[in-house]
């Protein structure tokens, strides 16, 4: 279970965590997530390949039923052509009514999905440029206390030379500095790491600008097949019925397809989201080979886990406690009888003051409030909106295949129906206002008046 502060595994991500997970062997397998165990592959490849058997169903459904349509009788079909006209017709609207409906749901989909993949690229840069901070803030305060110790306690020891009890006080000043640095240098934790946020968020957001681009496209696609088709249905156009009909047969493929893919994604994620610390803290210490106490206290953020920078931290900061009280003895005791020391302890109290300053700012940047904030909005993008959105995908794609299932299965009869419409209007009503031979009528009237 994560313990992370601020986030909590919602419901659905339960429910979706207890789906069995089964191998190609039939085998149940542990639901704990792991990408790179080919059992665990294996257990999502064959949630996968539902979504092929349902598709392998319905490919048999459409033959069966087009089978039977094209072996029907002609004395048959015209002894319940009323029947048949109407049930073409309302199959039609419902399909396309389910498609539409799918179509809507799956724009919302793809926009909740694309909100949470952004929300953890967003929060990858934030933490990016807080670990950073940490190591270009140590970095520029190590390179100022060398360089100070370098240059000006080393003149300080060489004009106080004739004074021990002043080289003493410069020498137990450079030791504090060195102190100070050698802590500072010890707490910079990222420097030199393989793993970098920013290149990640970058990775995914690229990835994530594709997947979004393909699924609009789909969607408009489905919306292109659902007017055309009402366009050739209300005009009674065989020609474009009958490519709208091969086309939704090719779509159909694709919605069974994308469900197969976002059935897998969507158990794997609740997998993940279900306890993202775990997996987490083991991967990054493998990549990185950072303090598991370190991780830990980022990842957790509370009580119960110690800040593992205590120690450095206070000891830097008596430190520089330590050589307040020595230069000032200096100033006030040195400076009197060797003027040109005056231009270098200045220095070296201008070199404590930044030093303290940088140190107040590294306490605040090393606190674990900072990331696990970042740790915590990436999680929540991930498996609030974008587990929400995967699923109102996995929906619209289910909608989107039994919706093209009965199109496929319908539309043949319907242009079958008015395939020859212009031999078929002596059967139709002489009142019936859409009767083009009424209509034919009416105008030659008009001409005649």
């Amino acid at each position: 279970m994560s313990l992370s502060h601020g986030y909590r595994a919602s419901w659905w991500t339960y429910i979706l965590h207890q789906v069995p997970h089964t191998n190609f062997q039939f085998e149940v397998v542990d639901s704990n997530f792991a990408p790179q165990e080919w059992n665990y592959q294996q257990a999502l490849l064959f949630l996968a390949g539902i979504a092929g058997l349902c598709l392998a169903i319905s490919l048999v459904l459409i033959c069966v039923y087009l089978i039977r349509f094209c072996c029907c009788s002609p004395q048959e079909e015209e002894d319940s052509k009323s029947n048949r006209v109407c049930c073409v017709t309302w199959s039609c609207v419902a399909a396309v009514i389910i498609c539409c409906a799918g179509i809507g749901i799956g724009f919302y989909g793809n926009s909740e999905t694309n909100d949470g993949v952004y929300q953890v690229t967003y929060s990858l840069m934030n933490a990016n440029h807080t670990l950073s901070s940490i190591d270009l803030l140590i970095s520029d305060t190590v390179q100022l206390l060398n360089s100070v110790v370098k240059s000006d306690l080393t003149q300080l020891e060489e004009i106080f030379s004739k004074r021990t009890d002043f080289v003493v006080i410069v020498r137990n000043t450079r030791r504090e500095v060195e102190s100070v640095s050698q802590h500072l240098a010890e707490i910079s934790f990222w420097k030199g790491v393989d793993l970098n946020p920013n290149a990640v968020a970058e990775q995914v957001n690229f990835i994530e600008d594709y997947r979004w681009l393909a699924y609009i496209l789909l969607l408009l696609l489905d919306l292109i097949i659902c007017l055309f088709t009402l366009l050739g249905l209300a005009k009674q156009i065989k020609w474009l019925v009958i490519v709208m009909t091969v086309i939704s047969f090719f779509v159909l493929l694709l919605s069974w397809g994308s469900m197969g893919l976002e059935m897998a994604t969507a158990v794997g994620l609740s997998d993940f989201c279900t306890d993202p610390d775990a997996y987490v803290l083991n991967q990054t210490q493998v990549i990185t080979n950072i303090s598991p106490d370190i991780l830990q206290y980022y990842v957790s953020c509370n009580q119960e886990v110690t800040n593992p920078f205590r120690q450095r931290l206070t000891m830097s900061q008596r430190a520089l406690s330590n050589i307040h009280p020595q230069l000032h003895g200096l100033e006030r005791e040195a400076i009197p009888q060797f003027p040109a020391a005056e231009r270098h302890l200045l220095v070296v109290q201008a070199m404590l003051n930044t030093t303290e300053g940088n140190f107040h700012h590294l306490v605040a940047l090393l606190n674990c409030r900072g990331l696990h904030k970042d740790y915590v909005d990436a999680l929540k993008g991930l498996c609030y909106d974008g587990m929400e959105g995967i699923l109102f995908l996995l929906l619209f794609s289910f909608l989107s295949a039994l919706s093209f299932t009965a199109a496929v299965c319908s539309l043949p009869r319907a242009w079958k129906r008015f395939q020859n419409r212009d031999l078929d209007y002596d059967d139709m009503d002489e009142d019936d206002p859409f009767n083009p031979q009424e209509s034919k009528r009416f105008v030659q009237w008009q001409s005649s008046i």
